[in-house]
This record gives C-alpha cells, sequence and structure tokens, in this order.
C-alpha cells in the first residue's frame, strides 16, 4: 500500500461559530445536513448572533423544506435562471423532485433571460393573493478537475445586510479540491492499469435526508461518492489520451468510501492491493428477493439450473460463472450485471432461467452475475450507506466497461468479456437479452457542474425502458421485438402506472425524455454495430438503491421482459 494524501480538515460550520462577535447578523450558504446548520444557528443565537444558514446543495428544495409555507397555496411559479455555461434546463433540474413535493398544487417551472444565481418564486393564494420570494442559489464558473468550465454550486457568505456577500470556501469543496489535486499531482506512471485499487476514505459530519417522493434522498455524501470517482475517470482519461468519457479506460478499481463521521471532517488516499472476497449476506428465496443475492446463492441457481457449464476469469481472480442449454428454439443469450451496481437483472436472469429452463426444447445461455468485482465492491460499499448509488462498482477491478472490450482491443485483458464470446459461440445466438439498470433517484455531482457530464439522460428516474441495438437489415426484427415485448410487459399490474407517473415528474423538472412510445412504454431503437449478435435487447429499470417490495417489483419486471423476448423471439425467427 502507498499511502498518497491524508489530511484533516476544519469545519466550515465551527469556523462560523468561532469567528463570530456578538451583535453581528449574518447569512451562509454551506454542504451541511438540516440539523448541523440548525444546531450551529441555535450556537450563535445564545452567542447574541443572528444567523442564517441555509444549504449550498439544492437551496430551493430545502427552502421549500424549511421556510416557505404553503399553507392557503393553490399554484407556484418558478423562474429559474439560465447560465451559458450550463445546461439550459439545469437549475430546472437542480429544482427536483419539487414538482412532487407540493401536493396538488398547480406547478410551473419558467426560464428567465438573466443566468443571475437565484430563483424568484410566485406563490397564488385561493384567495387571489400573491407571495413572492427569492431564493439565492450561490454558483461559482470555474474550470474543474477535468479541465472544463463547469457552473457548480458553492458556499457563500452575506455580512450585516451586505446584499451581494462574497464566496465561502467551505469544508466540502476544500476537502474535495484538496484530494484531486493530491490525485492528479502523483506519478502514475503511463502504462495502464496504474493501480490496483485507489482508495479515498472520507470522513463526513453530514445525514442524509429523505424526501417524501419514492427512493428520493438528499445526500451529501452520496454525491460527494459520485463526484470524486467520475473526476478521477475523467483525469486518468485525459492522462492516457483518451476522450472524455471514453468507457476503455483501464486506469484500475477507484473506490470513494465517504463514510458518516460524529464531527471531524478527513480524507485519506492511498492504493491497496485487490480483495477476492465477496460480502455476501443471507440467502433468500429468489420470487421474493428485497435485496441483491449473494454470489454464493447466484453460484447455487445457476447449478440448479444445469446445461452446460462455461466460466471467465477477472482482474482480481474470481469467477464469472454461465451456463449453456442446448435445445431447438431459436438460441437467445440473456445476461445481467454488467453494471454491477445495477441491482435487478441478476434475480430477473435466473428467475427467467428457471422457467425456461424446464420448457421442451428451450436454447439460451444465462451469466446473471458478468462483473464479479464490481458486484464484490458494491457489497462491500452498501454495508457503509445501503441507499447510495455507488457507481464505483459499475465497472470492473480494471476501471473500464467490459462491454467495450473486444478480442482486438483487449489484450492480455479480455477476463470477463471471454463469458459473452463463449456464448455466442456455444449457442450461435442472434439475440441477447442483456439486463441493466440506472439510478432510483437523483444523480448529480454538484461540485463539477451539477448534472453528470455524459450521463445527463441518467440523472433523474423515468420508468422502466428498452433499448434496441441492431445490425443494418436487422430494423424489422427490432420493431417487432419491441411490439411484442411491451405488449407483455403492459400486463403487469401497476408498471404501466409507474412509468407514467416518473416519467411526468421527469418532464416537469427535465424536458422531454426523447423516447419514442411503444405500448405505453418508453423505447429506444438505433442501429449498432458494436455488438457481435445481431440483436441485443437491454433493459433499463430505475434500481441502483432500491430494496424491498420495490426491489421484487424490479426483477420481476426484468424476469418478465426475458420471457416475453424469449417467446417473441420464437415467433420472429420463425418467420422469418
Amino acid at each position: 500500500m502507498t499511502l498518497i494524501f491524508e489530511r484533516s480538515f476544519e469545519r466550515t460550520l465551527s469556523q462560523l461559530v468561532a469567528n463570530a462577535k456578538a451583535g453581528q447578523n449574518f447569512e451562509a450558504w454551506t454542504f451541511d445536513d438540516r440539523q448541523s446548520r440548525q444546531d450551529a444557528e441555535r450556537r450563535l443565537k445564545e452567542m447574541g448572533v443572528q444567523a442564517r444558514i441555509r444549504s449550498a446543495y439544492k437551496p430551493l428544495v430545502n427552502a421549500f423544506l424549511e421556510e416557505i409555507d404553503l399553507q392557503d397555496v393553490n399554484a407556484i411559479e418558478i423562474r429559474y435562471p439560465v447560465h451559458p455555461d450550463a445546461p439550459e434546463n439545469r437549475f430546472r433540474l437542480e429544482a427536483y423532485p419539487l414538482a412532487a413535493m407540493v401536493g396538488n398544487r398547480e406547478i410551473a417551472f419558467v426560464a428567465r433571460a438573466d443566468s443571475e444565481f437565484h430563483y424568484d418564486v410566485l406563490l397564488k393564494t385561493g384567495a387571489g393573493g400573491e407571495r413572492r420570494w427569492k431564493v439565492p442559489v450561490p454558483n461559482r464558473v470555474h474550470i474543474d478537475a477535468a479541465g472544463e468550465t463547469s457552473v457548480s454550486p458553492t458556499g457563500w457568505l452575506v455580512r450585516d445586510g451586505n446584499a451581494a456577500g462574497e464566496r465561502l470556501l467551505t469544508d466540502y469543496e476544500e476537502l474535495f479540491e484538496a484530494t484531486i489535486a493530491a490525485i492528479t499531482r502523483y506519478d502514475w506512471g503511463a502504462t495502464e492499469p496504474y493501480f490496483e485499487e485507489l482508495n479515498i476514505r472520507v470522513a463526513l459530519p453530514a445525514s442524509d435526508e429523505t424526501l417524501p417522493l419514492g427512493d428520493e434522498v438528499m445526500s451529501l455524501r452520496e454525491a460527494l461518492h459520485e463526484d470524486f470517482y467520475f473526476s478521477l475517470l475523467e483525469f486518468f482519461q485525459k492522462k492516457s489520451g483518451r476522450p472524455l468519457g471514453d468507457r476503455g479506460l483501464k486506469p484500475g478499481q477507484i473506490v470513494p468510501q465517504i463514510l458518516q463521521s460524529s464531527g471531524g471532517i478527513t480524507a485519506k488516499v492511498e492504493t491497496q492491493p485487490l480483495s477476492s472476497r465477496y460480502w455476501d449476506g443471507a440467502e433468500q428465496q429468489i420470487e421474493t428477493a428485497t435485496e441483491p443475492l449473494a454470489a454464493q446463492q447466484i453460484e447455487a441457481e445457476l447449478g440448479r439450473i444445469g446445461g452446460e457449464a462455461f466460466e471467465a476469469g477477472t482482474r482480481s481472480g474470481r469467477t464469472v460463472k454461465a451456463r449453456y442449454i442446448k435445445g431447438s428454439d431459436a438460441a437467445v443469450m440473456i445476461s445481467g450485471g454488467q453494471h454491477a451496481n445495477e441491482t435487478t437483472g441478476g434475480a430477473g436472469a435466473l428467475r427467467a432461467a428457471r422457467q425456461l429452463a424446464r420448457v421442451a426444447g428451450a436454447h439460451f445461455t444465462i451469466s446473471p452475475l458478468e462483473n464479479p468485482d464490481g458486484y464484490a465492491l458494491h457489497q462491500r460499499l452498501r454495508k457503509d450507506s445501503p441507499r447510495h448509488m455507488y457507481h464505483a462498482a459499475r465497472y470492473t477491478a480494471l476501471g473500464d466497461d467490459l462491454e467495450y472490450r473486444t478480442q482486438d482491443n483487449a489484450g492480455p485483458y479480455l477476463y470477463e468479456k471471454k463469458i459473452r464470446f463463449e456464448a455466442e459461440a456455444l449457442s450461435g445466438a442472434q439475440l441477447h437479452v442483456n439486463l441493466h439498470g440506472y439510478p432510483a433517484h437523483e444523480w448529480t455531482r454538484p461540485l463539477s457542474g451539477y448534472v453528470p457530464r455524459n450521463f445527463a439522460m441518467w440523472t433523474l428516474p423515468k420508468g422502466f425502458f428498452l433499448i434496441a441495438r441492431y445490425h443494418a437489415g436487422w430494423a424489422a426484427q427490432a420493431e417487432q421485438l419491441l411490439d411484442k415485448v411491451t405488449k407483455h410487459l403492459g400486463t403487469i399490474p401497476g408498471l404501466l402506472g409507474y412509468n407514467d407517473r416518473q416519467i411526468a415528474l421527469y418532464e416537469i423538472h427535465a424536458g422531454e425524455t426523447g423516447f419514442r412510445i411503444i405500448n405505453g412504454f418508453p423505447c429506444l431503437a438505433d442501429i449498432d454495430d458494436r455488438h457481435t449478435v445481431p440483436m441485443t435487447l437491454i433493459t433499463e429499470y430505475p434500481d441502483e438503491t432500491i430494496y424491498g417490495e420495490a426491489f421484487v417489483a424490479g426483477h420481476t419486471a426484468q424476469m418478465e421482459t426475458v420471457l416475453s423476448a424469449y417467446r417473441a423471439w420464437q415467433e420472429i425467427m420463425a418467420s422469418s
């Protein structure tokens, strides 16, 4: 192990209290949870200081939670800024999920012509009255860790009636900047991978605040995890000469661990060796599993399905296990767990395979856990905060997306991808059903422009949807497949209504989805020759962080997609 950086940081709230004098009056915006800010206000009041300390993270949402009274209000208008260095809908996105938090009241978002960092809030009452609020949203324009121009939330301080105020460099921002600087200055050499595990361990006194909608939560710790992870991916992409967003980068496993502390703020960065263990939980009844399955149970379930076993190794020494069921039907490849923090696909794939294995003539391959190194990391991180998205577990221990490896570009690092080539060679399948998920609550990068770069379409949940990718000449089969599968999915109780609610909220805060709607389900379909099989059907269920009945609903939808796609494919191939 090599220590790269270690430091403690003074808490901004402690500084504000220590520097205050009796008789002062100030407003501040910091990256702290509600309880911590209110505790600091009380201490200041006892000192004779009038202070209002607001959240620099999602100030509008926090204003409605903490300050704005909606009694007698029946309509709300939010006028938001549009900044030339940010996406047009950036501050509309940052207001999410306000539209679902105000009950049945009408709410409208209107873009302002200026880029001043505040929201204008108009509250209309049933008696024809109006109340107006100006909600500051402190931001700064800066060059971020990737060398890109970003408009990011920042701390702010307004003293004794000075209306303009000044930037307040908060502990949250200082910790991020100092830690990133230490990592980017380090000599990583010239050859990928640069390390086995790069561990960023941060202690931060910030509690999560659950919002009154689905899986939504405001979490400064989760947001910091996401910003560290993707900022460092971008740094190594640039270092390697790759474009931003390149998924073939193999830096090693980047692991931000953002832990809750009782008051102190620390950061420690070091390289560590890869592990080869799992952090398995108890075995579950697969049909009613309420959380991701244990890796040991996944292996046991595969064994019960039968067929011919085949496997591939990983960088850490773990094994990707799969089965081939040979039959007379048109073959289908079924996979899950490519992105290991997308949690419903593995259970859904296994449930479908169990049913298919009992069908006469069934012909398929099943690999429910394609990325075991990422899965083990997800297990490990979930022990700290189960409801965080943990995109650090998305990719492999090499740090890449296994789908982007090919036999031509992988060199000695084919590893997990071998399982797909084996599945295709054994079965001759021309359809791959690839089960995926995405965040079940808002995904942000507050210190690098707020909206996740290169992943803007994934920042808010928008229901269960399908993506068909196909080779030239396969468009007709893709359309038939989407039509048949979505018709079946529409028969699942509650699924269409679930989609409608999420899409409606998405459109209020983000705008049009850009999807086609087929039988009530959002779909994308396009030519893509990256895959070696001519037809790939990808599911996207908002599953990152869900548990309980929501998790059961998720893997049931995944299972039903596999089963309906398999049946549809038999009909399509028989008629072609």
